[in-house]
């Protein structure tokens, strides 16, 4: 299998595998998102979640190769724009469930799925940096003699998702299981949520101030 994606321009497979799943364990909004959605809405609402998250990645990574990255380089203003407005829209989510009210009797609370799939989608669009960050990391896996352009980056995007896919898949079932054992006790569940809605502004607040 190493061979088939080196003859397409991917240095190593196996250690592009590895990077994605170390920077999916690092905690950020997207984690909180799916554990959220999955806590408060079952299964689909977390798996909504991770497809939103899919698709905001499919989307920067397009924008990353298409060089808005270097656009970004270049004009400041706009990329501070863009990381206050992915801010706001963090500190809005938090503030949601830092002030929700706690729903009582261990039941999934009813929620459209696409709300959640919008969600994943947003807090996942709304990061510039992530723009930058698969500009800079995709030449470290890359064979510029071997490379074949849109291919090589539409299956380099393929891996990614489907690392995105497996680590969301545990998270949906961490996030449905903590939610069946917290129903129990409702003071711990508003704490919980509380707690990601704090971590939530914190994400913000830290958007604005790298």
């Amino acid at each position: 299998m190493q061979a088939l994606f080196h003859s397409i321009g991917i240095t190593d497979v196996w250690q592009l595998i590895a990077a994605t799943m170390v920077f999916l364990l690092l905690p950020g909004p997207g984690t909180f998102c799916v554990l959220t959605c999955s806590a408060k809405h079952g299964v689909r609402g977390g798996f909504a979640a991770i497809a939103g998250l899919m698709l905001g990645d499919i989307v920067l990574m397009f924008l990353a190769a298409i060089g808005v990255a270097a656009l970004l380089h270049a004009n400041p203003l706009l990329f501070r724009g863009l990381q206050y407005l992915g801010a706001v829209y963090l500190a809005y989510l938090g503030l949601r469930l830092l002030f929700a009210r706690g729903e009582g009797g261990g039941t999934v609370v009813p929620f459209s799925n696409a709300a959640d799939f919008r969600r994943g989608f947003l807090v996942t669009l709304i990061n510039p940096k992530a723009i930058v960050f698969y500009m800079a990391f995709f030449p470290l896996f890359l064979d510029p003699a071997t490379q074949q352009g849109a291919l090589t980056f539409v299956t380099m995007g393929a891996v990614i998702c489907c690392c995105t896919a497996f680590y969301g898949s545990l998270l949906v079932l961490v996030g449905n299981m903590a939610a069946r054992r917290l129903a129990r006790n409702r003071t711990i569940a508003n704490l919980a949520s509380r707690a990601a809605g704090i971590f939530l502004i914190g994400f913000g607040i830290k958007l604005t101030t790298q």
